[in-house]
């Protein structure tokens, strides 16, 4: 079985104050777009995890989609014996949910390879196990995410948007991210507001106003990705003088979402950035996109 993944980028990422739990409560606006990582499960005697792709993604337990694999495997009394091969296309520790991608896709070919059919709800109580981030990656399209960001509520949008990204050299810790986040607040002495949905981005994207889409785009964590990668900033400038309606860091960062007006704009984006050296890879991409799908 081979299902399909999209990657995120992160619309709107607000930061709220430390919970008791160490977590944050966010406001975290999805939007899934076109670039994917392929997970295949294959009957096998016991879990295995291999990788076509960069090295540094790991092939053991701690592989989110061995992980979810084995939590199934849990949920279902049954042992884990499947054979899962990753071809990644979405950048690893890259703020686009990649190591989640996985995860969510783990979740369903192996459900269907072991003919569980589980209900929706059931898998995204699994997803929501497993990370913040895992059960976008089975919804897909753009979602609204409170709590931990597993909470989610499909958003209205209009349209298709345009993206270019631009993937930086080496990963970026999100626990690291957060971590300075923090550190940044209690310098400024910052105190960290609750949270709100964004009513400008939100009238954005249902009445697919790109321009409108741009000015709305924020990330709170975007000043600590900086902080720990001063050179992103110089990767924004570029693509704001390139042309992009908007630019940030995609949630923990390093890679760099660009914002175009249109499909054409992006190619022409995509082609100034390669040129400004700045940036490992680029690639143009759209969302809204459907979450996992089966091969």
């Amino acid at each position: 079985m081979t299902v399909r993944a999209p990657a995120k980028v992160n619309l709107q990422l607000s930061v709220g104050p430390v919970r008791d739990d160490g977590y944050h409560d966010l406001v975290n606006v999805f939007h899934a777009v076109s670039l994917f990582d392929e997970v295949t499960a294959t009957p096998a005697d016991a879990l295995s995890v291999t990788v076509d792709g960069p090295a540094t993604v790991p092939t053991g337990p701690d592989n989110l989609a061995a992980r979810a694999a084995a939590l199934l495997a849990e949920h279902l009394g049954r042992r884990p014996d499947v054979a899962l091969h990753i071809r990644k296309d979405i950048p690893v520790a890259g703020g686009m949910a990649g190591g989640s991608a996985d995860a969510a896709a783990a979740l369903l070919a192996c459900d269907v390879l072991w003919e569980a059919r589980l209900d929706r709800e059931t898998l995204l109580e699994l997803a929501a196990r497993l990370g913040s981030d895992v059960p976008f990656a089975l919804l897909g399209g753009t979602a609204v995410g409170l709590g931990r960001g597993e909470r989610l509520t499909a958003v209205e949008v209009t349209g298709e948007f345009h993206w270019v990204f631009g993937y930086a050299d080496g990963g970026l810790s999100t626990p690291a991210v957060y971590a300075e986040c923090d550190r940044l607040r209690a310098a400024g002495e910052q105190d960290s507001v609750w949270p709100q949905v964004s009513d400008d981005l939100m009238a954005a994207l249902k009445t697919g106003d790109a321009e409108a889409l741009g000015r709305a785009l924020h990330n709170d964590l975007q000043p600590a990705a900086l902080s720990l990668r001063p050179s992103l900033r110089d990767a924004l400038r570029a693509g704001r003088a390139a042309g992009a309606l908007g630019a940030l860091v995609s949630g923990s960062g390093p890679t760099c979402a660009f914002l175009a007006a249109s499909l054409a704009h992006s190619a022409e984006l995509a082609a100034a950035l390669n040129e400004s050296g700045r940036f490992a890879a680029v690639r143009p991409a759209s969302g809204p996109v459907p979450g996992v799908t089966l091969l």
